[in-house]
């Protein structure tokens, strides 16, 4: 059960890593399997053209926010 939990941890730190590389307030498109960044841009629609001139006809779109703000609970 240990070894699940590293991996989890390892693929949560990829994506957070990913997600702050992406450009500040701007829509992403990661691929199929959430493991990159295909395209960006500053609308949903330049997000999705561009995504579909990479090849990705169903890319996970993401609104980055302007800054990455840590959250309590």
């Amino acid at each position: 059960m240990a070894s699940m939990t590293i991996a989890m941890d390892t693929d949560e730190d990829h994506r957070l890593e990913l997600l702050r590389s992406a450009p500040a307030d701007s829509w992403i498109a990661l691929s199929e399997d959430e493991t990159a960044i295909i395209a960006s841009g500053a609308t949903y629609d330049e997000a999705v053209a561009k995504s579909e001139l990479a090849g990705v006809s169903d890319p996970l779109l993401i609104k980055t926010p302007k800054v990455w703000m840590p959250i309590s609970v």
